[in-house]
């Protein structure tokens, strides 16, 4: 054959081809790449309820660590193609011997079939000891896949919620609460399988130009999570008086956060920075130790807030007394009242005043507390505020040379190592009625500033037994 035939000849067969290709082209209908988890939220695709319908006849062993106790959520996929969601609820019941699980999803459904707190076999060892597992029904179109997704990704919070379990990705590392089969399989063993992997990456694929994955589904999980992650709430009526702290640090809300109520900020919290408030009721959420606390101001209803943006109420009072910090204070010198509205700092150790005598010119209650805090001067100083606890009433000892009696009836005094409430530990060294009716020497008065009896450091038969209240002898 010529050369210019077989050129003729590959041109024809070239065009010929170029033809076919353009009409393959222009018959495939074209798929715009678009996420899927935009596509459920642009929609506004509402996940469908959950039915149950336990049936009695699966096993029931508990999680590893318990019953009701799983430690996250399995996704599958069925790899059926022609398969119904009733279906394989049919086919799993009549052999569940081999495999069963919790739950199956597909566009419409969400059907609960056995306890999600006992154990279901459907990973096989060691995670069908460890985590509750759901089946998806495959499905055949854009819309159909998009609502399972939603279904499926609302259910695995749903479950990561009611068993007090935080969203965590276990796909890439192996350590999480939320799993494909593939990933268990992967990390675990038990299996060969690698759903829902190929079944995301084929329909996301064909119906959104890109495929699905097991990072966007627990996107969309966690989403659903923060919008459906309740603690139940005990309420308790009361009524205090709060101070909010300067630097509050917390808002108000009309209701308790994270609790069944939709909740919105109502107030900053720094708008009633200092101000006193009233409540009447406090709300402990579940795993949460500090209370909110419902806030009134001068009457309104200013909202719930969380106990760390308020401090008790404070009193205060002008006065004038001199004390003595105890020889062991225990408690230090603060800028303001410890646990009050105002932010704290440590200003002296009180040790480094212990035994010294310090002015007074400013005395706070603490709402609950009956020992009060006092603002401490020493030698013209202000030195700061410390718990009454660790100040002792000022004490004047006079030396003396007198015989008394102990009373025959001394009363609730005994002989004591110091005299009360001073700046020593004090301790009792006798009992009173061990001397009654006998004759003490005393070497020593000493005046409380807050009494008018004194106190007498008493000898018997030359030997020191104590100071004791005046009242207890003649």
């Amino acid at each position: 054959m010529k050369e210019t035939q077989k050129r003729g000849i590959m041109t024809a067969v070239l065009l010929t081809l170029t033809l076919l290709v353009g009409l393959l082209v222009v018959k495939t209908p074209s798929v715009k790449a678009e996420a899927v988890n935009s596509y459920i939220s642009s929609k506004k695709i509402k996940p469908a309820g959950i039915t149950t319908a336990i049936w009695s006849g699966f096993p029931k062993n508990d999680y590893n660590k318990g019953y009701g106790k799983p430690e996250g959520v399995v996704v599958h996929e069925t790899a059926n193609a022609s398969s119904t969601i009733y279906g394989e609820i049919n086919y799993m019941k009549a052999n569940y011997n081999n495999a069963f699980v919790h739950s199956f999803v597909d566009a419409t459904h969400i059907i609960n079939i056995a306890n999600t707190n006992y154990l279901s076999w459907g990973v096989g060892y060691p995670g069908n000891g460890k985590y509750v597992q759901f089946e998806q029904i495959e499905v055949h179109s854009k819309s159909a896949f998009a609502h399972e997704i939603a279904n499926a990704a609302w259910y695995t919070a749903y479950l990561l919620n009611k068993y007090n379990l935080s969203p965590n990705d276990a796909c890439y590392d192996g350590k999480g609460t939320v799993w494909s089969h593939k990933a268990v399989a992967q990390y675990y063993g038990g299996s060969t399988h690698t759903d829902p992997y190929g079944y995301y990456m084929s329909n996301g694929k064909k119906y959104f130009g890109q495929g699905y994955t097991m990072a966007q589904f627990y996107q969309l999980v966690k989403k659903y999570y923060t919008s459906i992650h309740v603690k139940n709430v005990k309420y308790t009526s009361t009524n205090l008086t709060m101070d909010v702290k300067s630097t509050p640090g917390h808002d108000f809300y009309n209701h308790v956060p994270e609790s069944k109520y939709t909740t919105k900020r109502v107030h900053y919290g720094k708008t009633y920075a200092g101000k006193t408030i009233t409540v009447n009721m406090t709300g402990k959420r579940d795993g949460t130790g500090t209370l909110y606390y419902r806030c009134y101001y001068n009457g309104k209803l200013i909202g719930w807030i969380y106990g760390g943006g308020l401090a008790k109420h404070v009193s205060y009072t002008t006065t004038s007394k001199t004390m003595d910090v105890k020889v062991a204070p225990g408690n230090n010198f603060y800028n303001h009242v410890t646990s009050s509205l105002y932010n704290n700092k440590l200003l002296h150790y009180g040790k480094t005043y212990a035994g010294k005598t310090v002015t007074i010119d400013n005395v706070a209650y603490l709402d609950g507390t009956k020992t009060p805090y006092y603002r401490c001067y020493y030698n013209g100083k202000r030195i700061g505020w410390i718990y009454g606890g660790a100040l002792g009433v000022q004490v004047t000892y006079k030396t003396i040379n007198q015989t008394k009696t102990v009373k025959a009836v001394p009363g609730a005094h005994d002989f004591l190592n110091h005299v009360t409430a001073s700046k020593y530990t004090v301790k009792r060294t006798y009992y009173s009625k061990d001397y009654a009716g006998k004759q003490v020497t005393v070497d020593n008065i000493a005046y409380r500033a807050d009494c008018k009896v004194p106190y007498y450091r008493c000898l018997y038969n030359g030997k020191i037994i104590g100071w004791i209240y005046g009242s207890a002898l003649n």
